[in-house]
């Protein structure tokens, strides 16, 4: 672990996710993570999309009991925040230089060299998905297993680039404006709950653009464009040999590119879930239809079993009947997971 001269931590016991926050000095720059949960348990790192931390990314996922229960049950949690993501954070100042997604990456080892940790299971929506990606890339040994929720892999289409510069010229002139923020949210929720002018806004949607507001708008420009130069990694999927598990809604704008990722993985060791009538956040849109794969993804590494009363949330969306029959062969439960496409339908 580094010197307590490398960290500050900030006691966060008061807030409604608990854990404890440490600014990590890294190799490029001061990085916020907050850890949860036990730090004697396996590690569960987790990356947000842009323009998001840990709290409007995950915490619909930990908001609910099932998730959260098997989550911490077999893991501290340690939420990695963007540069200037954070909670209340302060504007990075220009004279810093821009930091490219291979730097993202290795601020991440240095965060697991801090807290000593060796192999580590990964969490990460969109953006945060190909860091992590690229994160299991580069360090191979450092992961035991990949949480992809609505992933890239590819570089930027001209599309996508052509956006992003958009947004990124309209945060560096105007900042936060309305536009930008309309954009954001189109990303990550289904027109579904982002409302019209008949219905209005769901809940989670209106708590995500008060976050937004908070952000720095030059931090937020700052990882857009590290994301907007980020390269293809396609070419090393089928090399990666830990097991993967993809959530994407069937409404995302990256669903396309989120089964082109699939299909390049190798068979043997990833899963595709899709999840209709949602958007790329599916761990705020539909966190409760994540619970049954999570739950048959942890079995294979012996860190979850289900009861033998209930093996499945009431809850969920989810049944053994709503599940394709080959998530819960033998043989996806045990070394390998075999590619699917569970679809899962909303329950009304």
């Amino acid at each position: 672990m580094a010197d307590s001269s490398d960290s500050v931590s900030v006691d966060m016991d008061g807030f409604s996710l608990g854990g404890k926050e440490h600014l990590i000095k890294t190799c490029h720059g001061v990085v916020s993570v907050t850890v949860i949960g036990d730090q004697d348990k396996p590690a569960l790192v987790t990356y947000p999309d842009l323009a998001v931390n840990y709290v409007s990314c995950f915490q619909g996922l930990f908001f609910c009991p099932e998730a959260c229960s098997l989550l911490l049950h077999n893991f501290c949690i340690y939420h990695i925040s963007p540069p200037g993501h954070e909670l209340g954070a302060e504007t990075i100042s220009f004279d810093d230089p821009l930091l490219s997604a291979d730097d993202l990456v290795d601020q991440i080892a240095d965060v697991l060299n801090y807290f000593g940790l060796g192999a580590v299971m990964c969490m990460g929506v969109t953006a945060g998905a190909y860091i992590i990606t690229l994160f299991a890339l580069k360090y191979r040994h450092r992961v035991l297993g990949l949480i992809l929720i609505s992933p890239l892999c590819k570089a930027p289409s001209w599309t996508e680039w052509l956006l992003n510069k958009v947004m990124s010229n309209l945060l560096y002139y105007y900042g936060m404006c309305g536009v930008v923020k309309e954009l954001l949210l189109k990303r990550y929720f289904s027109k579904d709950i982002r409302g019209c002018a008949q219905v209005p806004e769901s809940d989670v949607v209106q708590a995500c653009r008060r976050s937004l507001e908070e952000r720095q708008s030059s931090n937020v420009w700052r990882l857009l464009e590290a994301l907007n130069g980020r390269p293809d990694i396609t070419e090393g999927l089928r090399k990666l040999q830990c097991r993967s598990l993809i959530f994407v809604g069937d409404n995302s704008p990256f669903h396309a590119e989120a089964l082109y990722m699939t299909s390049k993985l190798d068979r043997r060791f990833s899963a595709l879930v899709e999840v209709q009538a949602c958007g790329s956040m599916v761990t705020e849109e539909q966190p409760h239809a994540m619970l049954i794969p999570l739950e048959y993804f942890l079995m294979g590494y012996g860190l979850y079993k289900p009861s033998s009363q209930s093996n499945v949330s009431p809850r969920s969306p989810l049944s053994p009947l709503c599940i394709s029959p080959e998530l819960l062969s033998p043989e996806s439960m045990g070394l390998k997971l075999k590619p699917i496409k569970t679809r899962i339908s909303l329950q009304v």
